[in-house]
């Protein structure tokens, strides 16, 4: 249970949450624009990033100079789907 509670700890943020919807949505994504969407910090981001790819959630890449992000398993939007009806 130790892993299914460091999931839901990490989804446990608003930001992180969308991260996650806008992931899902758009697929692979450079860490700027998800800066961009967000208007966050470069290191408040960081952390939020670090927290779900530690979780299992996302996994990056990197491209050049630049860090992408996508989700790892897809089956976390089922969750945010199914709490969302509750």
């Amino acid at each position: 249970m130790e892993k299914e509670s460091k999931i839901l700890k990490a989804m446990g943020h608003p930001l992180r949450l969308e991260i996650i919807q806008l992931l899902s949505e758009n697929g692979d994504m450079c860490v700027c624009k998800i800066q961009e969407k967000f208007k966050s910090s470069q290191s408040n981001l960081s952390q939020h990033l670090k927290i779900l790819k530690e979780a299992g959630i996302l996994e990056s890449t990197k491209v050049g100079g630049w860090v992408h992000y996508n989700l790892k398993n897809k089956d976390v939007i089922n969750i945010i789907n199914i709490l969302k009806e509750i």
